[in-house]
């Protein structure tokens, strides 16, 4: 039971993945439309993925906690 729960617990780390995927699509596409604005967007961008990859990174501490536990 303790692995099907690590498992379903890492679930989060394909939506981060998923997130972190549209934040530098739409990064892209916000240089691509006006490129003048691209040091900003970029701080911006920067913002994001650490955000949506501290999703992840709890999402794996979650994991460890019930599989070492």
């Amino acid at each position: 039971m303790k692995l099907i729960g690590a498992g379903l617990a890492t679930i989060g780390v394909t939506g981060s993945a998923i997130g972190i995927g549209l934040i530098f699509g739409a990064l892209i596409l916000g240089i691509a439309r006006n490129p003048s604005l691209r040091n900003q967007l970029f701080g911006f961008a920067m913002l994001g993925f650490a955000l949506t990859e501290a999703i992840a990174l709890f999402a794996l501490m979650i994991a460890f906690i019930i599989l070492f536990g």
